[in-house]
């Protein structure tokens, strides 16, 4: 069986990195999505029941769910806090990804592995991969993005931000980067033409 490579999105909050990861999918590559697995891990028993010991019925909503505004707002005011979320929540991503990984390299119909993971390298995980992939964009479309969403504010971002590593040494790191200040199709093509280079190095 041929080993597919591995492929890690790197970038800021707000660049676009879900959507590079798409475009890969579009090429033919499984993707595996760290936020949409952290997500469900919180809602797991174990790790309720471990925040609500923590810090009390506020991290749960009106409906019993997790209150995700309100652990974040927690968390990114404290590193302390955050390590406790991190360790609760990583290593639980990380098993997943490492079965999902396997899975993908005896899939035919898989010709490539990408990982949506938005602390790749703080987790230590860029070792894992073949190639680092580095969305640029403009903090000012960044800004448009995240304000747009809603999900988070402009003050949020830079707290976020600065408890990671600096886009500067992310960029430093990457193999390609993929320009994300256009539309789309652009993202596609560029993405089209890395896959194309990865594939024939990979050969």
């Amino acid at each position: 069986m041929k080993i597919k490579p591995i492929i890690g999105i790197l970038g800021g909050i707000g660049s676009g990195k879900s959507m590079v990861a798409a475009c890969f999918a579009g090429v033919g590559c499984g993707v595996l999505d760290a936020d949409a697995l952290a997500h469900d891990i919180l809602n797991e028993p174990v790790v309720l029941t471990a925040m609500v010991g923590r810090w009390g019925g506020d991290v749960l909503d009106d409906a019993g769910g997790v209150n995700r505004r309100w652990i974040a707002e927690k968390v990114f005011d404290s590193p302390r806090e955050l390590n406790f979320l991190n360790g609760l929540v990583h290593p639980r991503v990380l098993k997943r990804f490492e079965v999902a990984i396997e899975t993908y390299q005896a899939d035919p119909d898989i010709c490539g592995i990408v990982l949506d993971m938005p602390l790749l390298l703080e987790v230590g995980w860029g070792e894992k991969c073949d190639f680092l992939i580095f969305v640029d964009c403009s903090e000012k479309k960044r800004a448009e993005r995240i304000t747009k969403n809603g999900k988070i504010d402009i003050e949020q971002l830079k707290k976020r931000e600065n408890v990671q590593i600096s886009l500067d040494k992310k960029k430093q790191k990457a193999h390609y980067r993929v320009n994300n200040n256009s539309d789309e199709s652009d993202v596609a093509e560029q993405v089209a033409q890395i896959f194309s280079n990865i594939t024939e190095s990979s050969q």
